[in-house]
């Protein structure tokens, strides 16, 4: 899977799920953590993530380093799938 279709489905997802349609408030680099997403939606990400690209998010991994932006999701993503191949 390619870097831009995983980055399209992490933003449809959050657009949809968190902004109610409203793509112009969601930059890739921007916090997601309180401001787009509480506790609540970190867990609907983590299951979002696990269910779409069929990998496993460990408790240790939910961090803001891999998860607190659209890129930062996107590189975390990227890395399971290249370490499933």
């Amino acid at each position: 899977m390619q870097t831009t279709d995983i980055e399209r489905e992490i933003r449809t997802f959050l657009v949809e799920t968190f902004l109610f349609g409203r793509d112009e408030e969601l930059r890739d680099d921007s916090p997601l953590m309180d401001k787009v997403i509480d506790s609540h939606g970190v867990v609907e990400l983590v299951v979002f993530l696990q269910e779409r690209f069929a990998i496993r998010v460990e408790d240790e991994e939910v961090t803001n380093d891999n998860l607190d932006s659209v890129n930062k999701a996107v590189a975390y993503v990227t890395r399971k799938l290249a370490g499933k191949a």
